[in-house]
């Protein structure tokens, strides 16, 4: 029985490769809930519950997240947020004096139900529906873009025009990748980078550490310099939602955008110390890697998969047998993939058929025959081998062009809808990324296995979402039992005390540190509400303060943002095995402190020009 489904069957298991973690059964947990959220029902019949017990549920959920997903003995996110939920539920049904209560024993439960179940404002309002139905768009919309490889031409052309140099490259890549995060959403951009600054750094023969540290990059642009836009980071979303109508997009130009340009400006130096002059020599880059659009497309269109070197060498092993080490380490140090499998005497039909798997059986041969060439130090006869595949190539790249110009297209009506939405904000959000996806959907249609792959993406992306409906659900039972309204009135009171710009770094402080053992889509969710009702400029400051302290907290450990899940798993899987959440924090550290003294000193900036206009 595999570990899987022994954890679905309610047996706990040790997590593979680790004895020490043990799997709890999320079903037995599931019934534990049912069973207590009927006691408290009965309960509530006999004597009042406070609210506060209401907010301890809420509060026990979201810790529960941290403990029982960092240590010894874990459950999946999904069954212990939807158990919680339940019981939240059930207490709230016993808080007579709640504002829905009331409502309810005015107008009636129908009327009730038809405002705030059956109708999509009323659902919005219950667990942000438009801005999940926006993430679930826009996951898709990303998974379909990505296939047309449109990154990885503009990064081989960087590369090119920068005669190879690693630094200038990388740079102008993450200030796109950047940019797009803004509006692309960075949980989508952050797989795509990560795999093409990989490619780059290890043509490069880059060491370990500069891999790992790039990739721990890609959380940062992706996050924190997505931050700029509403639209690119779910906490912005969320926080827009909850303060609807005060903050706008205008908002999120003059306060996030130069909070996102002073962090990329300590990101790029950083970049700048720790990739120095690295280069990668043009003149002796393989036929593969400067067809890397080509290749990744075909390999998708063929396969329905899209693999790095390391994982297509790994998923091999068979083959390959006691050879897969070597071939590994060569690879590392900037070789070809055929040409490490020469050197390492892997047999010819192990070479081809590898060859065949990473980009077609119809090259693999004439590839085989260009690495054995070069392995022997027969450089024309190389040359002349390259030059057939890039023919071949080049003819078949007529589809990837063509995917590009549609997937470029449906920018078009994604960035209108936006527009309307921003003008019309009656207009639901979702139709902007929904719009975006059909429209670059209709590029890759007809390519079956690619469809899927994007499919199959978008779907295991959007999984890492579902966790958030009913912890948003009992946040917002919370709102309408009134538990909010003591937190505005403590802020108002450190306003009056410490004065507003103490009191937004304080609020800084704390986003980063809750996200960083939170996920940061719920301290949102949970922070943001506290700013009802508060004096615009006052929300707009302390508004500032928290955007950043998500996006902050949110990279500094391997489970405060979806971004950091996704580049933690990847380093564990393609960089270092052996690599720990300690290691991530340690080694992330030094950057994020840097960016935290950094904001800092910009709040206290917004501050004094508020202070300055009151």
């Amino acid at each position: 029985m595999s570990a899987e489904n022994s954890v679905q069957s309610g047996t706990p298991v040790p997590e593979q490769g680790n004895s020490s973690v043990v799997h709890l059964s999320g079903t037995s947990f599931l019934i534990g809930c049912a069973i207590a959220s009927a006691l408290i029902l009965v309960a509530g019949r006999y004597i009042t519950i406070p609210t506060w017990f209401l907010a301890v549920e809420v509060f026990a959920t979201v810790i529960g997240l941290f403990v029982l997903g960092s240590f010894r003995f874990r459950i999946h996110k999904n069954p212990l947020t939807y158990g919680m939920a339940m019981v939240a539920v059930a207490t709230f049904a016993g808080l007579e004096t709640s504002e829905w209560h009331v409502e309810i024993a005015e107008t009636g439960w129908w009327n009730w139900a038809r405002t705030h179940i059956l109708s999509f404002h009323g659902m919005d309002d219950l667990v942000h529906l438009d801005t999940m139905l926006f993430i679930l768009g826009l996951t898709l919309f990303v998974s379909v873009f990505a296939q047309t490889r449109l990154l990885e031409n503009i990064t081989f052309f960087l590369l090119r025009r920068n005669k190879g140099a690693i630094l200038p490259t990388i740079i102008a890549v993450t200030v796109v990748v950047g940019f797009a995060s803004g509006i692309l959403d960075g949980v989508s951009m952050i797989g795509l980078t990560i795999r093409t600054l990989v490619i780059i750094l290890m043509l490069a023969a880059a060491p370990t550490s500069t891999v790992r540290y790039a990739v721990m990059v890609c959380t940062t642009v992706t996050t924190i310099c997505g931050i700029w836009l509403a639209y690119g980071e779910p906490p912005n979303l969320i926080m827009k939602a909850n303060l609807f109508p005060h903050l706008d997009n205008t908002f999120f130009l003059l306060y996030c955008a130069p909070a996102a340009v002073a962090a990329y400006l300590v990101i790029a130096w950083q970049l700048r110390k720790r990739l120095g002059k690295q280069k990668v020599n043009m003149e002796d880059l393989d036929v593969l890697d400067i067809n890397a659009a080509d290749v990744r497309f075909l390999q998708v269109t063929r396969h329905g998969e899209m693999l790095t070197r390391v994982e297509l060498i790994e998923g091999h092993e068979k083959e390959l047998g006691f050879r897969t080490d070597p071939v590994l380490d060569r690879i590392r140090k900037g070789e070809p993939v055929g040409l490490a499998m020469v050197r390492e005497n892997v047999p010819d039909s192990a070479r081809i058929k590898v060859l065949g798997h990473y980009v077609s059986h119809s090259l693999a041969e004439t590839l085989d025959t260009h690495y054995e060439l070069e392995a022997a130090g027969d450089h024309d006869g190389a040359v002349k081998a390259a030059r057939s595949v890039e023919k071949i190539l080049e003819a078949l790249s007529v589809v990837r062009r063509r995917t590009q110009k549609i997937g470029a297209f449906a920018l078009v009506p994604f960035v209108g809808m936006l527009i309307l939405h921003g003008i019309h904000h009656e207009v639901p959000l979702f139709l902007a990324s929904f719009a975006g996806f059909l429209c670059a959907f209709y590029g890759i249609f007809g390519i079956s296995k690619m469809r899927s792959l994007a499919m199959r993406e978008a779907r295991h992306e959007f999984s890492e979402y579902y966790f958030l409906f009913p912890l948003f659900l009992s946040i917002t039972l919370l709102t309408k039992a009134s538990f909010f309204d003591q937190l505005q009135e403590l802020i108002r009171n450190g306003v009056e005390s410490v004065g507003p710009s103490q009191v937004a770094v304080a609020q800084f402080a704390g986003a980063t540190l809750l996200s960083a053992i939170l996920d940061n889509n719920v301290v949102a969710d949970f922070a943001s509400r506290a700013l009802l009702d508060l004096d615009i400029t006052l929300m707009h400051l302390f508004a500032m303060a928290q955007i950043v302290g998500y996006a902050l907290g949110g990279c500094w450990s391997h489970i405060g943002s979806a971004q950091s899940v996704v580049a933690f798993s990847f380093i564990r899987r393609d960089v270092d095995e052996a690599y720990t959440p300690i290691q991530w924090i340690k080694e992330m550290t030094p950057l994020l402190v840097e960016i935290f003294i950094v904001m800092i000193v910009l709040i206290y900036i917004y501050g004094a020009m508020q202070d300055w206009l009151l």
